[in-house]
């Protein structure tokens, strides 16, 4: 079977390509796409989509009862698209998608940062700026803990890794003793 990340990605292109053609812009959609992505992530409201006692038009009406505040009309008739090819449960999916999407437009990047302690927003703030001009890009951080690096941080910024952990050093270490 296809992966899903696949099969949405044609709809993530397209609800991009419309939200880029639209007045209200791109943060307005992300927000909006998002509250449907919310909803759906609930597991009784996946359950009632698939439900097969409810026709099309139900799944529609209950679906879009739940998103508050509404959506506007394009974002509904995207969520009719979906319930009638039976893809709504794909819109997390789908989202992550715009999201990134999004980001690239805007030329901003995700900067997942795992660090051997706690960072106070300082730091981050600190390392971001120092980061951005290597990277080219906007960051924006997600930061995690994990105390087996021992120490120092390593940055995922796509597939672009910068990791200045101590424990990357000790396996470089390792490994030019062992050549």
């Amino acid at each position: 079977m296809a992966e899903l990340s696949t099969i949405a990605r044609p709809y993530a292109e397209a609800l991009f390509a419309a939200a880029r053609d639209e007045k209200a812009g791109l943060a307005a959609w992300a927000e909006q796409v998002q509250r449907l992505a919310e909803v759906i992530s609930v597991e009784d409201v996946r359950a009632a989509m698939v439900d097969p006692r409810l026709e099309d038009a139900q799944r529609v009406s209950v679906f879009l009862s739940l998103v508050q505040p509404a959506v506007d009309k394009p974002l509904q008739n995207f969520v009719t698209l979906l319930i009638s090819n039976d893809r709504l449960v794909l819109l997390p999916q789908i989202v992550e998608q715009f999201h990134a999407l999004k980001d690239e437009a805007e030329g901003v990047a995700q900067a997942d940062i795992t660090s051997a302690f706690p960072m106070t927003d300082e730091q981050v703030s600190e390392l971001i700026k120092l980061l951005e001009p290597k990277f080219g890009l906007k960051l924006k951080p997600h930061v995690t803990v994990d105390a087996t690096l021992i120490g120092g941080v390593r940055v995922n910024v796509g597939d672009q890794v910068l990791d200045t952990s101590v424990q990357a050093q000790l396996v470089r270490m390792r490994d030019t003793l062992a050549a």
